[in-house]
């Protein structure tokens, strides 16, 4: 080796060396590397711990098994992938938990595609109303138009109570009352909104001078249909197909209520039998599954948001709003969207309202209604001595609910915007890409398996850390790293839109980094703040899945204070506390939007 390449390799460390020494002079570095350890302890050891959990024997499995407790083992995944009774406790649930995704994306494409054109593109009658109506669903949580399906079709052969269409004298069949055809019927309504906000995004931001090129240039309708816009609008349409499948994988509040009453098992309800009846190390070994699928349907849609990069166009802004004529079709579209908003979410909501008010199901006499239910007292319930408003148990749910989820989401946003700031600022990248990647990560593994591990890694004492099984402080660990990809894009977001004058602006009057936070950044990016914590705040109140794992009687929350009074066949007290919980999510999200002026009827962008 040449003296002159000794000399570039060493004048080549001597300024890594600087540049290091320069970085680690910023506590914006220091900051960065504890929230890099930070988020390595919440998100990726409770994932290892899981899996960890799949090869390991498990207490109480050791007679069983026939070693010691902690020794590796197969025996859990040939239990759950290859025994004899591997049909019931995985490929089955694995088959029905497809069967039900790919039918309820069928659905829900074939009314949202036309749908989200119909508001988009053309001059429907109401078409601005039809935009924030419809999207509905998407801000209540999943299970409230379970309990409307219930109310309306259970049958005592299997529920032990009557619904609405049974005390009118029309007992439905099992299978409308329960099972797969319920479950993707609601799973389809409630992923509507998906391809009417992804899907109809993209149509607004079409360039109608492509459709009039082609006509100039000869295609008829068809061609302009299948060869110009289906290529454009196909990566839209595959990421909101491919982001509907991973959700409706993990969704768990739906396939409670209607498929538990028959046996129907997903594999979400398959996790919550195995970890209920103390099947640790099988439902390591679900949840690891889901986990896979879930990861691998957003890394083919990262896939696909790559190759949408392909598809750009170029052309005047005014063109992309013109929209196209309905003509005699316009009363008849009105009337289709009419009935979608009916069925999807007056009919569900009106159900449930109703049911809350009513002592024998369906029956409209005006001596039937009551509002006992709601604030009466001494009822003849023996877990529900007073209606819900008056209720003790009810009023400490919510209490639990808001500070449990207020004090995790508050926390979500200010280490968001941390992250945001970190990222942005500091020179060592690849700690920005780790925060980056590791704060997105639990986008990626759906709420039920990201709960199995978290019982996972806490059940028991490890080292210093005590076991948090059955405190607050595992529910808010767990939703603060369950909700940081929503905070950290908020954050990343406006970081990236603040230039560093006004810090160092601040820094040459002599203001050190803990006061720039304080009085620059903050107050500026006030907004993504407030953005990073309502939104994880919203999701909190509506999330079913995390709590049904982690919560225990004296962490009661409102999901699983409603849950608990399913299973106690309370309809009209579970109605009324779900119908609490669909009014906070809503107000929410409208408030959301108040102060971030935003409005999700516009899209959900990329």
């Amino acid at each position: 080796m040449s003296a002159a390449t000794v000399s570039q390799q060493e004048n080549r460390a001597a300024g890594l060396r600087y540049k290091l020494r320069l970085a680690f002079r910023d506590p914006t570095t220091l900051i960065g590397i504890l929230a890099a350890l930070l988020f390595a302890y919440l998100i990726i050891v409770p994932i290892v711990s899981l899996l960890v959990d799949a090869g390991r024997v498990q207490f109480g499995d050791e007679r069983r098994i026939g070693t010691e407790p902690g020794a590796w083992t197969f025996y859990y995944i040939n239990r759950a992938l290859f025994s004899p009774i591997s049909n019931s406790l995985f490929w089955t649930p694995l088959f029905n938990t497809l069967s039900v995704a790919f039918g309820a994306i069928l659905i829900s494409l074939s009314i949202g595609g036309p749908l989200a054109w119909l508001i988009s593109r053309t001059d429907m009658l109401g078409r601005r109303w039809f935009a924030t109506a419809l999207i509905v669903p998407f801000m209540l949580p999943t299970w409230t138009f379970a309990l409307a399906w219930s109310t309306l079709f259970k049958n005592r052969s299997v529920g032990g109570q009557q619904g609405w269409l049974e005390a009118m004298g029309l007992t439905p069949p099992d299978w409308v009352a329960y099972g797969q055809f319920p479950i993707t019927v609601i799973l389809a309504l409630n992923y509507i909104p998906f391809f009417i906000l992804l899907f109809g995004n993209a149509l607004r931001r079409f360039d109608s001078q492509l459709e009039d090129s082609a006509r100039m240039l000869g295609a008829n309708s068809s061609t302009v249909a299948f060869r110009i816009i289906g290529p454009m609008m196909l990566p839209s349409l595959m990421s909101a197909i491919i982001l509907a499948f991973a959700k409706c994988i993990g969704e768990f509040g739906v396939p409670y209520v209607l498929g538990l009453p028959v046996n129907y098992d997903l594999l979400a309800t398959g996790l919550y039998r195995s970890i209920s009846s103390r099947q640790t190390g099988v439902g390591a070994v679900l949840a690891m599954a889901i986990m896979m699928i879930g990861i691998i349907a957003l890394l083919v849609d990262a896939r696909v948001v790559r190759e949408s990069r392909k598809f750009v166009t170029v052309g005047q802004k005014g063109a992309m709003a013109r929209r196209s004529s309905l003509g005699a079709w316009r009363l008849p579209a009105t009337g289709f969207a009419i009935a979608i908003f009916l069925i999807s979410v007056a009919l569900p909501l009106l159900t449930l309202i109703l049911s809350t008010v009513m002592r024998v199901p369906a029956n409209f006499n005006i001596s039937n209604f009551t509002l006992d239910y709601w604030i009466g007292t001494n009822l003849e319930f023996v877990a529900l001595r007073n209606g819900i408003l008056l209720s003790s148990q009810m009023w400490a749910a919510a209490w639990n609910t808001l500070w449990i989820v207020g004090t995790a989401s508050l926390c979500s946003g200010l280490l968001g915007l941390l992250v945001g700031y970190v990222v942005v600022r500091t020179p060592i990248w690849p700690l920005s890409a780790f925060l980056r990647q590791v704060t997105f990560f639990p986008y990626m593994v759906p709420g039920i398996a990201f709960a199995a591990a978290y019982l996972s890694l806490f059940a028991v004492q490890r080292g210093p850390i005590p076991a948090l099984y059955g405190t607050a402080a595992i529910l808010m660990l767990a939703l603060i790293a369950d909700q940081m990809p929503y905070a950290s894009r908020a954050g990343i977001s406006a970081m990236m839109q603040l230039g560093k004058d006004p810090e160092e602006a601040a820094q040459v009057a002599g203001a050190g980094w803990f006061r720039r936070m304080l009085t620059v950044v903050i107050p500026i990016q006030k907004g993504a703040l407030v953005t990073g914590v309502l939104l994880p705040f919203i999701s909190g109140i509506k999330g079913l899945s995390l709590f049904v794992i982690l919560a225990v009687p004296a962490t009661d929350v409102l999901t699983t204070f409603s849950l608990r009074l399913i299973d106690y066949n309370y309809s009209q007290a579970a109605n009324a506390v779900v119908l609490i919980i669909a009014a906070i999510a809503y107000f929410g999200t409208v408030l959301a939007q108040k102060l971030t002026k935003t409005n999700l009827a516009d899209g959900l962008g990329s």
